[in-house]
């Protein structure tokens, strides 16, 4: 039971409504009990599971702890699996797949850990409050007993349901003890706060500030891999500032802290670093229904990057940022490349942050349908990204403008569909292809035919789609203008 229950009837209420959550995996869970239970072996259903439960959210994967070695779950378990993998089996997990559910079962574990690297010595456990005191936060470290009923009783040694109520993320042991153990909880608490909407415990968040530094033990696949799961959470604005605020953003992402900057006397400029979180939630605010756009809230949070490097301060008094898309740019690239990010990835969002300024050279509409057609060339399928991304960053609380910023954005959108409608602005390519330059200008393939498509690339982008006639005139003026 937990260290400060609640009322009995409380508790009930809470584990009724736990079980509701887990209904429709009540077939499992029974099967698995009786299965674990003819072997005499105990079984439980454990961490996020649980906590996930306990506040009714969706369920994915199940996760169960017993006290059965690796080889021994394999053979309870083989012949009732519809799969089996076994690449968590050195750390004590077996995998398996159950129709539709994903499970892990992993034996009680007692590891110890060398400090240096995050790798435990693996050691198995023989008792589920031992396997319980290990674990990174008390909200994940309860479990239920499974049997061939299906839920039993609930076992909470270390408060995990009261840190529920109050919504608040704390340790097992003391902070030091548990991030000494592994620094990445360190980030995933930033990653659980964007998640659940929880806070952390005053002496969690004291720890995480002095033991940020250890956070250099970590690789940065396992690093990336949180943070993108910090960033899809519900509240990633949250997650972002308390990495920020401890000094872990120092040490996996100190672009986004570099950019809090002082406002200068005469208040001609905004904070960046929190303008940056605004665009962030409000690029959030743009998503449809259900959707969470990882690219699009990466470049949210970093289209302002190049900021602090261009800052340059007027004779007029006022502050300036030349360049500072195509800086911030080059340091997103930069950071992203280091975190080992796909190239797609950090393609995409490098170009938005590269794109993101343009259209503030829309003005009043005075954009030519070349500029409209190379806004939407360069964006390619990422245009729908950028018109959040455009719209995000008007933060100005100057209503007017704010207002005007918004209907010129709305001009614009509507130029591209007058123009998409007349033209295939999805794919601008010349109007005539290399076979046919090759053809018409009686040259072989090479360095020439590549000069000619690029040249007709750019009459297409100019002048809209050209005739077949006028095209070849206009390719024959250009290499006679050559020899």
């Amino acid at each position: 039971m937990p260290k400060d229950p609640s009322t009995t009837d409380e508790l009930l209420t809470t584990l009724a409504s736990a079980a509701k959550a887990l209904q429709g995996h009540t077939p499992v869970l029974r099967e698995l009990g009786q299965l674990f239970a003819d072997a005499g072996h105990e079984l439980y259903l454990v961490g996020g599971s649980v906590r996930d439960a306990l506040l009714e959210r969706p369920l994915t994967d199940l996760d169960f702890t017993t006290d059965a070695r690796p080889d021994q779950v394999q053979q309870v378990v083989r012949r009732w699996a519809d799969g089996l993998w076994d690449t968590g089996i050195e750390f004590g997990t077996v995998g398996v797949g159950k129709g539709t559910d994903r499970l892990e079962i992993t034996t009680f574990r007692a590891d110890a850990y060398d400090r240096v690297t995050r790798n435990p010595e693996v050691r198995f456990g023989d008792s589920l409050d031992d396997d319980l005191v290990r674990r990174d936060f008390t909200v994940n470290a309860m479990a239920v007993r499974i049997t061939p009923a299906g839920l039993g009783e609930f076992h909470d040694p270390l408060g995990g349901l009261a840190a529920i109520r109050d919504r608040v993320l704390d340790t097992p042991s003391t902070p030091e003890v548990s991030f000494g153990d592994d620094p990445l909880r360190m980030l995933r608490a930033a990653r659980f706060v964007s998640q659940l909407g929880f806070d952390v415990a005053p002496r969690v968040r004291e720890a995480m500030a002095r033991m940020a530094d250890e956070l250099g033990r970590i690789t940065v696949e396992r690093v990336a891999a949180e943070l993108d799961k910090m960033m899809l959470g519900a509240d990633p604005v949250s997650g972002v500032d308390l990495m920020v605020q401890t000094g872990l953003g120092e040490v996996v992402l100190p672009e986004v802290g570099g950019m809090r900057m002082a406002i200068d006397e005469h208040h001609q400029h905004k904070d960046v670093y929190q303008h940056s979180l605004t665009v962030l939630q409000q690029a959030i605010d743009l998503e449809s229904p259900g959707e969470r756009d990882l690219v699009l809230r990466w470049a949210a949070l970093l289209h302002d990057v190049g900021k602090p490097a261009t800052r340059k301060h007027e004779g007029d008094g006022g502050v300036s940022f030349h360049h500072h898309e195509v800086v911030g740019a080059k340091m997103t690239r930069k950071r992203m490349r280091a975190l080992k990010y796909s190239k797609q990835m950090v393609d995409d969002v490098s170009q938005l942050v590269y794109l993101h300024l343009r259209f503030h050279g829309y003005g009043d509409g005075k954009w030519t349908d070349s500029a409209v057609r190379r806004y939407v060339t360069d964006a390619g399928p990422l245009l729908e990204r950028l018109h959040k991304l455009v719209r995000a960053d008007c933060t100005t609380r100057n209503k007017r403008r704010a207002a005007r910023l918004q209907a010129s954005y709305d001009d614009l959108v509507n130029r591209i569909t007058e123009l998409a409608a007349k033209e295939d602005l999805q794919r601008v390519r010349p109007d005539l292809d290399g076979n046919e330059i090759m053809r018409i200008l009686d040259i072989p393939a090479g360095p020439q035919v590549g000069k000619a498509w690029k040249y007709l690339k750019e009459l297409r982008m100019d002048r809209g789609p050209l005739e077949h006639d006028e095209a070849v005139d206009e390719l024959q003026k250009w290499w006679n203008a050559q020899q």
